[in-house]
């Protein structure tokens, strides 16, 4: 039996060791961030994806290793533990397996199994199954009990049957065998419930649905559940769908063979094919198809927590405009624009309302108070909310900055997305910052701040309110969050802290630290004043050594006392830092920086046993680039003036947009209409694209083609394929078809059934409900 740690390292194909080692720093509370950055020569250099992997899968390892344990107690002391049996639960290495092996001696409630057993008629079953060519009425009389039930021969055989097909439904062996057949050839088959054809039009496209259940993906699986939750939609599992309605379960052949039962037309064996008949389609199909179709909801989960999560890292990671002093602008039309000032550390400096929209039409004195505004306070950004109204407001924002061109040059305006500004307004947290504060004002200034910088405004929202999400309200919510989590932790150690400027949600995701200390290190900021090194951070409540060792690598003191607080090089490594500035004759500040000078040390020189060559190296090159920010360079999208309402789009139009979200059928593109348009799978590029992650990103800026526009529905069809022409017919994704093969009765001779390509639907590659708004576009 392979170890736990024998089994990761082979499913992450590193060694044991690797695995071992990493373990043992996870146990000890060590964090995931600092692993991956500061004990590589532990670990091998294993990055944050692979441990997140190992730290999942080892959870999941020690669950199953702990439900081995209970089950072989509880055969145990059945006294039905033979040696092969616990070989068996000592192998399975699946929860699944496990459970089916565990499944005949599990305590449950009184069967008719159970009733027929205790009447004394399992030797009968026995006794029938083993001898197919006797008189069944014969070789029943002496189990006749009137008083226990079973007064006739018909009574006999239903409780032997019962008997019979609970054991021949617990046999371990053949659950694997169908399941294996079911995951080749299983079909699932969704279907409109009687007349809730109107109620659901939006899942028009399962009415008559039939794919194969191994190849579905994720927003498909997805949007039928949610059809069947909705009470649209039926689903059910095919596991036969070659053969003709006359013809008998292929999962019924597959219980004859395993139990080596060849049927002749005797009594006995015409029973016997009853008992096998009623075993699949009583005791195994029902089970089977729950099982199944539950499997397929958390596959489709899980691949929706993994885009979603993509997507989060994509806009965690987006470049920050900068620490300049920016206007953000919460727009609105009624209710008037928003107007909030933040200086470049992100504190508010002043706020105010505009109404430069009907039915008020103050355009001409909303010009002059931003202009006043963008001149007091040396503003040199404004970022404008994508909401209702932002393409009217962008508009006074261009006036007012062509008015003020010759004083204000550089004065730029971007628009933001407001996704999750407003849950941020009603915070907790944003109750505390701004107590007196209206909350649309609260939400402005979370829009200039966006602009300065993403993730540290993007991590005071509950990640999943972002809203880039793949049916994020439809997954396990509990395993949303910790995935999200682990994104947001990941993005803000790659990135770092500054220790004097960060909010207490920004500090709360780093590496050591939680909302508790996070808090108790603003208060003593509060209290003593900016922090000038990092062992201050040990005078901090409640945040001993341990929190330290994992935390202090990613804070980051600008202008402090030691240089290298300011860097990513952790306190640990201080001593050999300065070993390498003495070995060059100058001071660790006038070593950092400097790359003529870090060019000429050999890591080989300085290891030890502390410190090996990755280490090593990993210091000079953060010496080299002190405190870089790994994210790119800020740019934006230009919208196109004049387009500004779906109304305003025009075929084959070239417009430039930011992609909002990604999901595993295309990609959202906000073109400034208020409403995002798709630009699917097969027009993302003019080669055959699996996987939209691999062509964009949450983020980028692109140029899209307008290819269909269906104003009442409010649905865009982009494409990212400049030369593609409105209504073109593309090839790109095109199913195949096959002709299924003949599948045998059961005891006829037959062979291991074909596998066939699934029946798909036109609109197979939408899978949502914004599949109808491109029809044409996929005939």
């Amino acid at each position: 039996m392979q170890t736990i740690s024998q089994i990761i390292a082979h499913e992450l194909n590193v060694s044991e060791q690797q695995v071992n080692t990493t373990i043992a720093l996870l146990d000890e509370g060590s964090t995931v961030p600092f692993i991956a950055r500061y004990r590589k020569e532990a670990t091998g250099a294993l990055d944050d994806t692979q441990l997140r992997t190992l730290d999942s899968r080892l959870s999941y390892l020690r669950d199953l290793h702990e439900r081995r344990t209970v089950v072989l107690s509880s055969i145990e002391a059945q006294g039905k533990l033979s040696a092969e049996l616990k070989q068996a639960i000592l192998q399975a290495d699946t929860k699944t397996r496990l459970e089916d092996l565990y499944l005949p001696y599990k305590p449950k409630r009184r069967t008719k199994g159970q009733i027929a057993i205790e009447a004394g008629l399992e030797p009968l079953a026995d006794y029938w199954l083993q001898h197919r060519d006797v008189d069944m009425t014969v070789s029943a009389t002496d189990y006749l009990n009137a008083e226990k039930g079973f007064a006739d021969l018909k009574a006999l055989q239903d409780g032997a049957r019962f008997i019979l097909m609970e054991r021949f439904a617990e046999d371990a062996n053949l659950l694997r065998k169908l399941r294996l057949h079911l995951k080749r050839n299983a079909m699932l088959e969704s279907k409109v419930v009687k007349n809730k054809q109107q109620e659901g039009a939006k899942f028009r496209d399962y009415f008559e649905h039939t794919e194969a259940l191994a190849k579905i993906p994720s927003h498909r699986a997805l949007a039928m559940l949610r059809g069947r939750n909705e009470g649209v939609l039926s689903l059910s599992l095919n596991a036969d769908p070659n053969s003709d309605s006359a013809g008998s379960s292929y999962c019924v052949v597959m219980i004859a063979d395993h139990f080596n039962l060849k049927f002749s037309d005797s009594e006995v064996d015409n029973w016997l094919k009853t008992v096998v008949t009623a075993t699949w389609k009583v005791k195994i199909a029902v089970q089977m198809e729950t099982e199944f179709i539950t499997e397929l909801r958390e596959r489709a989960e899980a691949e929706a927590i993994k885009v979603f999560a993509r997507n989060l890292n994509d806009l965690l990671m987006a470049a920050p405009a900068g620490a300049k002093a920016t206007m953000g602008l919460d727009p609105g039309i009624r209710t008037g624009v928003k107007v909030a000032i933040v200086n470049n550390t992100g504190k508010l400096m002043a706020h105010s309302t505009i109404f430069p929209h009907a039915p008020q039409n103050q355009w001409d004195k909303s010009l002059r108070t931003l202009a006043n505004l963008v001149s007091m306070h040396k503003v040199e950004l404004i970022a404008i909310g994508n909401g209702t109204g932002s393409r009217e407001t962008d508009k006074l924002v261009a006036e007012m900055m062509a008015n003020i061109k010759e004083t204000q040059p550089t004065l730029a305006k971007v628009m933001v997305s407001e996704a999750g500004a407003s849950v941020y307004s009603a915070s907790e947290f944003a109750a505390a910052e701004f107590p007196d504060l209206d909350v649309s004002i609260r939400g402005a200034v979370s829009i200039a701040r966006r602009l300065q910088d993403p993730m540290a405004e993007l991590v005071k929202i509950e990640p999943k309110s972002i809203g880039v999400g793949q049916y994020q309200h439809d997954v396990n919510q509990s395993q949303l969050s910790q995935s999200l989590e682990a994104v947001v932790e990941d993005s803000v150690n790659a990135v770092g802290v500054d220790l004097n400027m960060a909010s207490a949600p920004l500090l709360a995701q780093v590496a050591g630290l939680n909302k508790t200390l996070a808090k108790n290190v603003i208060n003593y900021r509060d209290e003593h004043g900016q922090f000038t090194n990092r062992k201050q951070l040990l005078k901090v409540a409640r945040l001993g050594p341990k929190a330290y060792e994992q935390a202090a690598g990613f804070l980051r003191i600008r202008d402090g006392d030691n240089p290298l607080d300011g860097s990513a090089v952790h306190p640990e490594a201080y001593n050999l830092v300065e070993t390498m500035a003495a070995k060059q004759q100058v001071s660790v500040a006038e070593l950092i920086g400097q790359s003529e000078l870090l060019s000429n040390l050999d890591p080989q020189t300085f290891t030890n046993d502390t410190f090996g060559v990755l280490t090593v190296t990993d210091i000079i090159d953060e010496l080299n680039k002190p405190g870089r920010d790994p994210r790119g360079q800020f740019k934006t999208a230009t919208f196109k003036e004049g387009v500004e309402e779906i109304k305003d789009l025009k075929l084959d139009m070239i417009l430039e947009g930011v992609v909002s979200n990604v999901t595993n059928f295309g990609a959202f593109v906000d073109v400034g209409v208020h409403q995002d348009g798709l630009v699917h799978i097969s027009s993302l590029t003019d080669k055959f694209v699996s996987d939209p992650h691999t062509i964009v990103k949450a983020g980028d800026v692109v140029k899209v083609k307008v290819m269909e526009v269906d104003a009442a529905r409010k649905r865009i069809s982009l494409s990212m394929r400049l030369d593609e022409k409105a209504g073109e017919v593309k090839e790109t994704h095109k199913p195949e078809h096959k002709k299924p093969p003949h599948k045998p009765h059961v005891g006829q001779h037959h062979s291991k059934p074909q596998k066939s390509a699934p029946k798909r639907n036109k609109n197979e590659a939408m899978g949502n409900a914004f599949a109808d708004a491109f029809a044409k576009l996929k005939k």
